[in-house]
Order: C-alpha cells, then structure tokens, then sequence
C-alpha cells in the first residue's frame, strides 16, 4: 500500500507532497519551514528517502536543501538546473525507488521554467500520481514569463508540448499533484476545484484542447503583474538557501515603535482591518496576518528593509514570521503584543480611519462632496469592469506613486476589501485623508455607481 499526503501552503497558494509506502518516503517541492513535513512523516512511520523538485521555485524559499540535509535523504533536482550546492542532478527518464514496489519517475516537462521536471509515482509498476509542479494544473499551466523574457514565447509552446506529453504517456485516471495554483502568482490563471487528473485535463485544458498557436497567444494575452520578491526567489534556492530560523523576535516599547517609523523602518499591524481602521499607531501599514501576508507584504516592502511586527498576541507573530520566512523574509526586527494603546507613547493618541461600503460611495457622490476613488485592483481585473471617473494605481504599485494620487479625500477599493485595506494604511501613513471601502466589487453596481466595462461600456454589471 502507498499513501500521499498534501501539505498546503496556503498564504502562498502552493502545495507539497509527501509519498510512500510502510517504510520510506519521497517529498516532492517541500516549504521552507521542513518541520511540518517532518512531522507528517512521524505520523506515517515513514523515513524520508528522496526530496525532489521540480523546478527552482520564482515564489517561494525551497526547504529541500535543508530537509535533505537533516533527514539524510537523496537531494532531486533537475539536471538543467545550475546551482551551488551538492545534489543528485535529474534526467528525463530516471527512475527511484521510494519504498519496496513503490517507484518515482522523472519527465522532464519544460515550459515554466527551461528546467522543469514533473515526477511520476508508480505502485508495483502502476502509475498512481502525477507531481506536475509548475507544469500542467488544474484547468490550466504555469505561467511562462518569470525566467527571462525573450524566453516566454518559447517556453508557451514548450509548456503546450509537455503537458501533451504527459497526457500522452499517462492514463486517464491518474491524479495530477501540482505545486502551484491555487493562488499562487505562478500560475498562468486561478484554478477552478481543488482535484484533477488527467483525464479531466484532457478534456478541459487549453494545454490540451487548442492548436499550440492558440494556446500560446491565449496563454500570453492573459499574463499579469509579477511579484516584486520573485526576483529574489530563484538566486536564493539557487544559491542553497539557508535553514529557517525562527526565534521570537525582540520585544518593542512605545519609544522602540515610534524610533524605528521615524527611521523610515516599515512598522506592520497584523489586526484586522476593522480593528486597525478603529485605532493604529499612526505610520503604521496593515497586513492582515490572515489574509495573503507574505505575498502582499513581500511585493511592496522594499527589499531588506527592517520590519516590526504589531499584533493582539505572541502566537500571530510567531505564524506571520514563519509565512515571511517562506519567502525570505527573515528575523523581524522587533515585535509588540497587546493592545493598541499600549504601542504609542504616553499622550499620543492612536490614528483611525472610516470604512464604507459602495453604497456609502454613491451616496456621497450623489451628495456633490469632492471625493476621489481610487481602484487598487490589478490591470486584468480592472479590464472586466470598474467605477467611471475612478483613478486607477494597482495596490503594488501605489507605494511609489501615492503622489499621483489627486487631491481631496480618497475612497480606495478593490475586488473585496483586504488590498483596500492595505492601500487605506499607506495613505493614511502618508498623510492623506482616506476612506477605505470594504465591499465586494459586485456591489459598485448594486449600489447605482456607474461601473465601465472594459470596452468603455457603461452601466454594466460584472
């Protein structure tokens, strides 16, 4: 009998794998923070045998290095793959055993990156799992543009040519396993369900239904924003990425807080953006800890910059500083815990903003106040439909550009709430007087606000 685990990565839209049998086990594209992998072999009884990846990841620290290291498993990575480190190098064909009857296989599946190669699980000679990592997803691929532009054309027909592949070499009902989309920016387009095989890739992904001109130009047209971190991602895991380490950070005074803003150090509240809108120290930017805070907060932060983690309790700074350390964020400079008040110095008062809904918006339109909207949304969702006469700086753009923003109070929003939330912060941080509305999109329409489509129509609901 053979098992396989999936070991979500969810503030980072990514999963792993681990898989075997009664006694070893193969860990396919692992995290950073190897001690819940680890833990999950315990459950299994299992040793780690082989950690493999299937690429150098553009969105995440890799863990294999580490857990190889600490497990005394065989380090997998693509032959292609240029790094500097020790490591088993893997070719199209190779093939592992796992545990007894249980056998790993490499296809070398190029296309999200030159290098990739996905991993085929086989029992007693029967394929049972397919690790597709950057390379055929549910409903879809990954995206093609994160290594080198003049490469992107090239590696579409190389991803239309290994997802044929795989349907080609493997049966219907075999699962594919990948590593990203489901939410990761490394995906080509969000995926739809959280299962598949290739069965059902055969029959609904473009990869797999369209000429390869067709895929190519369908799958470029709908490439979007990415990332700022991803440029620091690939050199580190091909570096060989160092071992997380997660003290609890030093602990921060009212004194420490307001020196380290007035050095231009970014100071972070991880609340609620209800509870930051209600009081804040003034300065302070919000990244909820449980919304998208490594890839929201990795995206704007300027790289290196120190940061100073706010939150109700130990326990959420020490989860948002494993979720930054995913992603190269290390050891935050210094936290704070508690309440609010407690975080400003004594006769300082705590800054706050309002938050509204669209229909508030149109309220105060209809009522003539000299108001800017500002719409924080990423190019392709302000492509399917956006309120008429609204401004428009994507939210990981707007830290560069919040002068551009005109004058009078700013009502800011995006498709639901949380990236308003964050741009509110940076305004307010900058002095501005701000609105932050906290609505689903669909709302605008509700509300009576005119909404544009993106061929210039107005009046259309989206």
């Amino acid at each position: 009998m053979f098992f396989v685990d999936t070991l979500d990565v969810e503030g980072l839209g990514n999963r792993s794998y681990l898989a075997g049998g009664g006694r070893t086990a193969l860990v396919v594209d692992p995290p950073r923070d190897i001690d819940q992998v680890i833990a999950a072999a315990a459950r299994h009884g299992v040793r780690i045998a082989l950690v493999a990846e299937t690429h150098l990841h553009n969105d995440y620290v890799s863990g294999g290095l580490e857990l190889a290291r600490v497990t005394g498993a065989r380090y997998l990575v693509p032959a292609g793959a240029s790094v500097a480190f020790a490591r088993t190098p893997v070719a199209d064909g190779d093939t592992y055993a796992v545990d007894a009857g249980l056998a790993v296989r490499a296809i070398t599946t190029p296309g999200h990156t030159p290098h990739h190669t996905s991993y085929v699980l086989a029992d007693d000679g029967r394929e049972v799992a397919a690790f597709t990592g950057g390379s055929l997803l549910i409903g879809t691929v990954g995206r093609p543009d994160l290594v080198e532009p003049r490469l992107t054309e090239r590696l579409a027909r190389a991803q239309h040519a290994s997802a044929r592949r795989l349907a080609t070499e493997l049966d219907d009902d075999v699962p594919v396993l990948p590593t990203h989309g489901f939410g990761s920016f490394c995906s080509s387009a969000q995926a739809e369900g959280q299962t598949t095989t290739i069965g059902k890739e055969r029959a609904g992904n473009d990869a797999l239904t369209l000429d390869v001109d067709a895929f190519v130009a369908r799958l470029l047209a709908g490439l979007h924003d990415v990332p700022s971190y991803y440029t620091h991602m690939g050199p580190a895991n091909a570096a060989g990425p160092a071992p997380i380490a997660l003290p609890p950070p030093r602990l921060a005074d009212a004194e420490e807080i307001a020196a380290r803003l007035a050095a231009g150090e970014w100071v972070v509240d991880l609340r609620n953006r209800v509870a930051f809108a209600q009081g804040h120290v003034a300065g302070a930017f919000n990244f909820e800890g449980e919304g998208r805070l490594a890839t929201h907060l990795a995206w704007l932060i300027p790289w290196g910059k120190p940061v100073t983690l706010l939150a109700e309790t130990p326990e959420q700074v020490a989860d948002a500083q494993r979720e930054l350390a995913r992603v190269g964020i290390d050891r935050p400079a210094a936290a704070a815990t508690g309440d609010a008040a407690g975080w400003v110095r004594e006769g300082e008062r705590l800054a706050s903003f309002p938050r509204a809904r669209f229909a508030d918006l149109a309220e105060e339109r209809a009522r003539g106040e000299r108001i800017v909207v500002l719409d924080v949304r990423r190019e392709t969702e302000r492509a399917r439909g956006f309120v008429d006469g609204s401004v428009h700086i994507p939210l990981h753009e707007l830290p560069g550009r919040i002068d551009e923003v005109p004058g009078g109070v700013v009502w800011v929003h995006c498709a639901g709430g949380t990236r308003a939330a964050i741009a509110a912060s940076l305004l307010d941080a900058a002095g501005r007087d701000v609105v932050a509305v906290d609505d689903a999109f669909d709302a605008a329409a509700e509300a009576g606000l005119p909404v544009v489509d993106g061929s210039g129509a107005r009046g259309v609901v989206v």
